[in-house]
């Protein structure tokens, strides 16, 4: 029996390694536990080995069995599929980002087509808002059903201006195609990626109520067109801007109706001209609060001092020594201080402090030139809108330009100095002007993008004493209230004003209807801008008409501008 326990046990290795039995006691603490130092190895237990074993010949199996399907089984099939099918890559259309106004009510958003290869269409809210949302030319395909234009693209207003922040980026996708067209197989690459939203600072209420009162007052009464601009005077954000006639986005980012869209072009009343900031317009007496506060800041009149108006007033005739040359003021005003001739509007006052009138001294044609371009009319004011023109003011150099060989006359001096001869502006730059006279001088950039504090920081000071602002906000708060703008002279807001009356063609048969102004008048807050085109002169209505009423609508649907 010892004999063959002793036998068992010499199959084993019985040995014993020394390191495996003097372990060093005082260093126990030492050892590396995560070095598996002090520990005794272990093998892998046969059952682990065994269950990796039987996981990887699994593995060999199942794609044994799909290799045997698709090669033997189906080998034919999918051979003679593969010569016929392509891959090819194509496109995931994004979607474009979407334009809000200041109460976050959709301006241009997307919708949903029966065209499986594009996600959306791009819908505007209408009318009224066309040249500032602008349009978009869609993706498009060749012959061969290819898209050379491969993304949706902003062709005018916001939707040019901020195309690279709306548009997104599209995606693709690999699809396997058979000859007959059928899609097998299609596996996404890159997931698109929707463009970022725009909130504007447009209230979509007013806008939409003034451009409607302005197409039916235009219409109505014989103008060719309008325009009008609302602005924050404090920090440039508009609020309303529109023009009219204007022509329908969706009809234009289509592309379809081909009618519709010559009607446009040859229509003569410009339905793509956006007036508010590519149109250039004779301003007429509007421009008289700018030329008030240059002469006050020149020195060369007390606003105190009373010049008389009795219905004109007459020089020598440079081509005949023996004749007059008479400027018409529009009636006789009487004797006015600047605060009364700015709310008559008197014509006689202004040819006098702009061009000199026996004792009074004038401005001259240098200083007229000079405080113009201080309030911006000349430049672009940097709106956020594509095709911005800047205006033309009268000068001996620009006469000379397109008027060779006639030099600068005392009568242009005069012409210039209440907004009419060689001038052109704007409306955006009148209202940005506007602002200026309301707020004491500081020059704001306009701009549609809400809160948009960089745009908000770019301002120029113009350096004219308030006491001088003073005597312009009198005047044209007294326009208002006694004056040539008491159409504007409501119950609920204080408003200050300035008409205007620009006289064109060869015959002055026919006028320009503006007002500018702000709101309310003690603390001043809404600069605005109206202009009525190319009308009668013996119409009765005019742009403060519009205002009016727009004024009258807002106490009730908007009143908050009001508090």
């Amino acid at each position: 029996m010892t004999f063959k326990k002793f036998r068992k046990n010499s199959k084993k290795n019985t040995f014993v390694e020394p390191d495996e039995i003097f372990l060093d006691s005082k260093n126990l603490q030492n050892f590396d536990r995560q070095q598996f130092e002090g520990r005794i190895e272990k093998p892998i237990p046969k059952k682990t080995v065994n269950f990796l074993g039987a996981f990887f010949l699994l593995i060999i199996l199942i794609f044994g069995a799909r290799l045997s399907y698709l090669q033997v089984q189906n080998g034919d099939i999918n051979r003679k599929r593969s010569e016929n099918n392509i891959l090819k890559r194509v496109g995931i259309f994004t979607e474009r980002g979407i334009i809000y106004d200041r109460n976050k009510k959709e301006l241009a958003w997307n919708k949903k087509t029966e065209d499986s290869s594009l996600l959306y269409t791009r819908a505007y809210i209408s009318p009224g808002f066309s040249h500032v949302l602008g349009y978009v030319s869609y993706p498009t395909k060749d012959k061969e059903g290819n898209y050379w234009q491969s993304e949706f693209i902003g062709i005018d207003g916001l939707e040019k201006e901020y195309h690279s922040k709306i548009k997104g980026e599209n995606g693709s996708k690999i699809i396997e195609i058979d000859a007959t067209g059928i899609i097998h197989s299609e596996n996404i690459i890159n997931s698109p990626k929707q463009g970022d939203d725009l909130i504007t600072s447009l209230d979509s209420r007013i806008q939409a109520q003034l451009f409607t009162l302005i197409k039916n007052l235009s219409q109505n009464n014989g103008f060719t067109g309008g325009a009008g601009v609302i602005m924050d005077a404090q920090n440039g954000e508009i609020i309303a801007s529109t023009s009219f006639p204007e022509y329908n986005s969706e009809t234009l980012s289509l592309g379809k109706d081909e009618i519709k869209i010559k009607e446009y072009l040859t229509d003569k009343k410009k339905p793509f001209l956006d007036r508010t900031v590519s149109g250039l317009y004779t301003p007429g007496s509007v421009m008289k609060p700018i030329f008030a506060l240059g002469a006050l800041h020149e020195g060369i009149i007390d606003p105190y001092k009373k010049i008389l108006s009795t219905g004109s007033i007459s020089i020598p005739n440079p081509f005949f020594p023996d004749q007059k040359s008479v400027f018409k003021d529009w009636r006789a005003n009487g004797w006015t201080n600047m605060a009364e001739a700015l709310a008559v509007s008197s014509d006689v006052y202004f040819y006098s402090i702009g061009g000199g009138f026996e004792e009074q001294k004038g401005l001259g044609i240098v200083n007229i030139g000079k405080y113009t371009r201080l309030f911006g009319i000349e430049e672009k004011t940097g709106v956020d809108l594509p095709d911005e023109k800047g205006g033309t003011i009268p000068s001996p150099e620009w006469k000379i330009e397109n008027f060779k060989g006639d030099p600068w006359r005392i009568g242009d001096t005069y012409n210039t100095s209440i907004g009419q001869y060689g001038f052109q502006v704007t409306l955006i730059s009148m209202a940005r002007a506007t602002a200026a006279i309301a707020n004491n001088g500081t020059l704001v950039t306009p701009h549609f993008i809400l809160g948009d504090k960089p745009t908000e920081g770019k301002t120029e000071k113009i350096e004219i004493k308030k006491e001088h602002f003073d005597v312009v906000h009198e005047g044209m708060r007294q326009a208002v209230t006694w004056g040539t703008a008491t159409a504007l002279n409501v119950p609920y807001v204080d408003v200050a004003a300035k008409t205007g009356t620009a006289q064109l063609g060869v015959s002055n048969n026919k006028v320009n209807s503006w007002v500018i102004g702000f709101f309310p008048y003690e603390n001043p807050k809404y600069a605005f801008t109206i202009m009525l085109e190319s009308g009668p002169t013996t119409n009765s209505v005019t742009a403060s008409t519009v205002m009016k009423e727009l004024l009258d609508w807002m106490v009730i649907y908007t009143p908050e501008y009001f508090k």
